[in-house]
C-alpha cells in the first residue's frame, strides 16, 4: 500500500491533504465504536500535508513515507502530545522530545494521525486494561483485538492509518496483529532505539511496526532500525541484501512444544495447511525447544521485577501531578502521597505486577525466583541458538486461541496471561518474529501464523515471509 499512495502522491493524482482529510474522516465515523485513538493530531498532520503539498507541487522528491499516514501508540513519545501510557498517572503529561523512531519517521515525511491506546503502561493481552476505554476487534466488536497494542492493530486494520507503531514485550505486536488479522513485526532486541518509549521491562521491550503487509513493514523497519547513541542497547541491523533468499535453499523448523493440548484445532488446521503449501518449496523438520515451556513462568518472573523498577518514578510529584494530592496543599506527608497517588493512578493490571515485582526482587526470594528465572533465560537463548544450526526459520502459531470475548478472562489473570504463551520466548531470547494472517475461522475470526528467525537476521526474516505471504495469495 505504502508504494501505491507514494506512486499517487508523486504523480498528482492525490493530495497529501486529501489523503490525510480521508483518513480523518475515516477514524470519525468508525472510531466511535472501536475506540483505537486515545488523542488525534489533527492541526499539526494538516500542517505537515501542506507543507508536503507545497514540495510536491514545486518538484521537489520526497521520501517514501512522505505523506503517508500513521498511528503511534501511546507509550511511545511525540513533542508536544500527551503520552499517557493509557494510565490515569500519565493522564495530562505531554511529551517534551520525540522518541528516536518518531525523529526517524518524521524525517521521512510520514504525519502522525493520533496516539492509540493500549493496556495500562503496555500491560495486558486484551487493551481492556487501559484507564480510559475498551478498544475493540474489527471482526466483531464483542470481542478483544488482543494486546497490549491493541489500538494500533485496530487502526491499521481499520484504514485508520497506513502503519502504526507498537511495542513488544511478550508478544504484544504480534498477538493483536494475529487477532485483527494484519502484519505484525518485533525486531530483534536492539534492533530499533528504544529511546523515547515509555520504558515496561527494560531487557525484553522492543519497538515495532503493524500493516496490511510485510513490505510495507520491511518499508517501515528500514526506516526505524539501527544504532541510537541515545540508547546503548540498540545496534546496526546486518544486512541480506547480497542473499537472495529463496524457499527452495531454506529449512524450516516446527517445533513441537508449540503444538501441543490447548491449542485450537481450527488454528492448528490452518497452519498445517500452510505448512503442506510450504513443503512443496522447502525442507521441513520438525525440532524441539523444551525449555520454551518454561519461558513463560520465566518471563512472569523478569518482567514485573523490572516493571517494579522502571515504575517507581511515577510518585504523584513529576510528569503528570494530581492537585488533590500536592503536599503545599494538603496534610499529606510524603509517604501518604507515594501512596495515595500509586494507589489510585495505577490501575489493578500494573499493582499486580508491581507488587509481584518487588516480591521476587525482596531479600530471601531473589535467589530462589529472579536469579533462577535469569538462568532460565539463558537456556532459553542456547537453544534458540542451537536450533537455528539446524534450519534457517521456525513456524508456530501466534495465538493458542483466535480472539476472545471481551470480560471473559478479565477476571482470571492467569488465563490471560496464556494468551502469549507462544509469543513470550522470542522476548526472552531477542530473536526476531512476525506475524502473518493466514485465514479465518468458520466463525470468521483473523488465525495468524508467527514465523521466527536467528537473532539479527531481520532482513532475511522479513525476506522470507514476503515469500511466504506470496505462496498464500
Amino acid at each position: 500500500m505504502i508504494k501505491e499512495l507514494h506512486q499517487k502522491l508523486i504523480n498528482k493524482e492525490i493530495t497529501v491533504t486529501k489523503l490525510i482529510s480521508d483518513y480523518f474522516n475515516r477514524i470519525k465515523n468508525q472510531d466511535k465504536e472501536l475506540n483505537a485513538f486515545i488523542n488525534l493530531n489533527e492541526e499539526q498532520a494538516f500542517k505537515k500535508a501542506q507543507e508536503i503539498d507545497e514540495k510536491i507541487r514545486r518538484g521537489e522528491e520526497i521520501g517514501l513515507l512522505g505523506g503517508i499516514p500513521y498511528a503511534v501508540k501511546d507509550n511511545i513519545l511525540v513533542k508536544g502530545l500527551k503520552t499517557t501510557a493509557a494510565s490515569k498517572i500519565l493522564e495530562n503529561y505531554i511529551a517534551s522530545y520525540n522518541a528516536t523512531v518518531i525523529d526517524k519517521l518524521e524525517k521521512e515525511g510520514a504525519i502522525i494521525m493520533g496516539k492509540t491506546n493500549l493496556d495500562e503502561f503496555a500491560m495486558g493481552s486484551s487493551t481492556e486494561n487501559s484507564a480510559f476505554f475498551v478498544t475493540k476487534n474489527p471482526y466483531d466488536l464483542s470481542r478483544v483485538p488482543g494486546g497490549s497494542s491493541g489500538g494500533s492493530a485496530v487502526a491499521v486494520k481499520s484504514e485508520m492509518s497506513v502503519f502504526a507503531l507498537g511495542s513488544d514485550t511478550g508478544g504484544s505486536i504480534r498477538q493483536p496483529a494475529a487477532f485483527c488479522g494484519i502484519v505484525g513485526f518485533k525486531p530483534s532486541y536492539g534492533a530499533v532505539s528504544r529511546y523515547g518509549l515509555i520504558a515496561m521491562a527494560s531487557s525484553l521491550d522492543v519497538i515495532g511496526p503493524f500493516a496490511t503487509s510485510v513490505e510495507d513493514v520491511e518499508i517501515i523497519f528500514h526506516t526505524i532500525k539501527g544504532k541510537d547513541l541515545k540508547d546503548a542497547t540498540s545496534h546496526e541491523v546486518p544486512d541480506f541484501t547480497n542473499q537472495e533468499i529463496r524457499l527452495e535453499n531454506c529449512t524450516i523448523g516446527i517445533p513441537k512444544e508449540f503444538f501441543v493440548k490447548g491449542l485450537d484445532d481450527e488454528i492448528k488446521n490452518k497452519i498445517e495447511e500452510v505448512i503442506n503449501k510450504i513443503k512443496n518449496y522447502s525442507l521441513i523438520k520438525e525440532v524441539s525447544l523444551p525449555q520454551t515451556t518454561s519461558a513463560l513462568p520465566c518471563y512472569y518472573i523478569i518482567m514485573p521485577a523490572e516493571v517494579s523498577s522502571n515504575l517507581a518514578r511515577y510518585d504523584g510529584i513529576r510528569y503528570s501531578p494530581n492537585p488533590k494530592f500536592q503536599i503545599p496543599n494538603s496534610n499529606l506527608n510524603l509517604h501518604d502521597l507515594y501512596f495515595q497517588t500509586r494507589g489510585q493512578g495505577f490501575g489493578q493490571e500494573v499493582r499486580r505486577r508491581i507488587i509481584l515485582g518487588t516480591y521476587v526482587l525482596s531479600k530471601g526470594y531473589y535467589d530462589a525466583y529472579y536469579k533462577k528465572a535469569q538462568k532460565v533465560r539463558r537456556l532459553i537463548v542456547n537453544e534458540f541458538q542451537e536450533v537455528f544450526k539446524e534450519v534457517d526459520f521456525l513456524i508456530t502459531p501466534t495465538t493458542p486461541t483466535p480472539p476472545f470475548k471481551i470480560g471473559e478472562k478479565s477476571s482470571d489473570p492467569l488465563a490471560m496471561y496464556l494468551s502469549d504463551i507462544f509469543t513470550v520466548s522470542s522476548n526472552i531470547s531477542g530473536v526476531p518474529a512476525i506475524n502473518i494472517p493466514i485465514g479465518l475461522t468458520k466463525d470468521n475470526l483473523p488465525i495468524g501464523m508467527q514465523i521466527i528467525g536467528p537473532y539479527n537476521s531481520d532482513l532475511k526474516l522479513l525476506a522470507f515471509a514476503k515469500l511466504i505471504e506470496q505462496i498464500l495469495v
